[in-house]
């Protein structure tokens, strides 16, 4: 027998346009209460609503809790060990939302109106389990061998359809303090980022900025953004499986949709970035429209087989792998880089061409984004 209290607490609730399924999806509506439960004990249920038109088993929306007793300033991320229901994780469709929150005296919550909650949810996009062709070349190189190559096998895994921006960027460096270790005084620039910290050390995106992908990020800053969603880096593999998908589209647990292109150059096929005069994706020179970086999503027309933005150009994209061979003594502790950026000329924007870099270097040519994992 569950009997509730109905004590509702200060919540906030973010949103951001629909139009762009970009940076936060909305989240209004929000509330939550107490409930208390004879047989195991007492429990948060929180619903809010989420109405994105877009949200689908293939392109659902990841949602993640995060939480602060009124007795300390630091935020926390609500372990999904202790959620049950259809309101975090992965969502797939629009409309009214619950999730219980088991286990709050774990988290030394005992008065439960001293409690805030923030909800946030992420557009991602599933990519199939099943094969794949992987194939990379190091330096902006295209493999003229056409050698073919074993097919890769990953599991399915849901990628964000759009690089971290800057607006969301801002707000994990105002929920983690003035001293943020994110926070880099480049990031300032208003042509290659755009967020300013003041002098009361809050943060803001200057104006039109919100939209266009964070940069000056090091390997460290983007795990830490995404450990504090419960997201990680996508490994290398993930990142090219999800420019030039599997062997079939569908998945290997179908395969009803072949892939007309497994190997090919580009999210979109093997036409160059500006073939017949079409502008693609974001890269060296402004002939594209951008001097430098482009609102996420902005060549939309061209995306991955699975729908996913930007894998080519805009920023080069951090992945969760290392650099390490046995003849690059010294390179060891470098990060895999991929999809080139706005400086990138088009052979460095392919499917195949990686770069490294160290995990510590900040750029303004190099983002990333987020990976739920299997």
């Amino acid at each position: 027998m569950k009997t509730r209290l109905g004590v509702f607490l200060s919540l906030l609730v973010l949103a951001c346009p629909l139009a762009a399924r970009a940076q936060w999806l909305a989240v209004t509506n929000v509330t939550a209460q107490l409930v208390e439960s004879e047989d195991a004990g007492p429990h948060i249920l929180f619903e809010y609503d989420l109405n994105d038109p877009g949200l689908s088993p293939e392109t659902p929306a990841y949602v993640f809790v995060r939480y602060r007793k009124a007795t300390e300033k630091a935020w926390h991320l609500v372990s999904p060990r202790f959620l049950r229901g259809i309101g975090h994780g992965l969502v797939d469709s629009k409309g009214h939302k619950k999730s219980d929150w088991w286990g709050i005296a774990v988290a030394g919550i005992k008065d439960i109106k001293q409690v805030e909650l923030r909800v946030r949810a992420i557009a991602v996009v599933r990519v199939p389990g099943g094969a794949f062709r992987m194939k990379t070349v190091l330096g902006a190189g295209h493999d003229p061998s056409k050698t073919a190559t074993d097919p890769c096998v990953l599991p399915a895994f849901w990628m964000a359809k759009c690089e971290t921006t800057a607006g969301m960027y801002a707000d994990y460096l105002a929920e983690t303090g003035p001293d943020a270790a994110g926070w880099k005084k480049k990031m300032g620039d208003e042509n290659r980022c755009g967020i300013k910290r003041a002098d009361d050390g809050s943060y803001r995106v200057l104006p039109g900025r919100a939209n266009f992908p964070v940069t000056y990020v090091s390997w460290y800053d983007a795990v830490g953004f995404l450990e504090w969603c419960g997201l990680r880096l996508p490994t290398e593999a993930e990142f090219e499986k999800a420019l030039r998908g599997g062997l079939f589209l569908d998945g290997d647990a179908t395969k009803k949709t072949p892939n007309p292109k497994p190997e090919r150059r580009f999210p979109w096929g093997d036409e160059a970035p500006d073939a017949g005069g079409a502008q693609r994706c974001n890269l060296d020179g402004d002939a594209d429209g951008f001097a430098y970086t482009a609102p996420v999503g902005s060549f939309a027309k061209f995306n991955s087989p699975y729908g996913l933005c930007d894998l080519a150009g805009n920023v080069a994209e951090w992945t969760s792998d290392w650099y390490a061979t046995t003849f690059h003594v010294g390179l060891d502790g470098f990060r895999m880089v991929r999809g080139g950026s706005w400086k990138e000329v088009p052979d460095g924007v392919d499917a195949v061409s990686g770069a490294t870099s160290l995990p510590l270097k900040e750029s303004s040519i190099m983002g990333f984004r987020g990976v739920y994992p299997p």
